[in-house]
């Protein structure tokens, strides 16, 4: 039996929309390609994986704030 992990998925499908050309893009092109970046923002966000992105850009954008003091 073969299983396919949807957030997996959808990575595939974001990563190859957004190798094209921008030129060529219509609004329905760029509708679709933001819903397939939620749909995949909220699968990945209450896992671990989520999580230590999450964690990751709190500490970047913790550290742009205190050099930028």
């Amino acid at each position: 039996m073969l299983t396919i992990n949807v957030a997996v998925l959808l990575a595939v499908i974001v990563l190859l929309r957004l190798r094209r050309r921008t030129e060529s893009r219509s609004r329905r092109d760029e509708r679709f390609t933001v819903v397939v970046v939620l749909a995949l923002g909220v699968l990945i966000a209450p896992t671990p994986v989520g999580r230590g992105i999450l964690n990751l850009l709190g500490e970047l954008v913790d550290g742009v704030g205190e050099a930028a003091r």
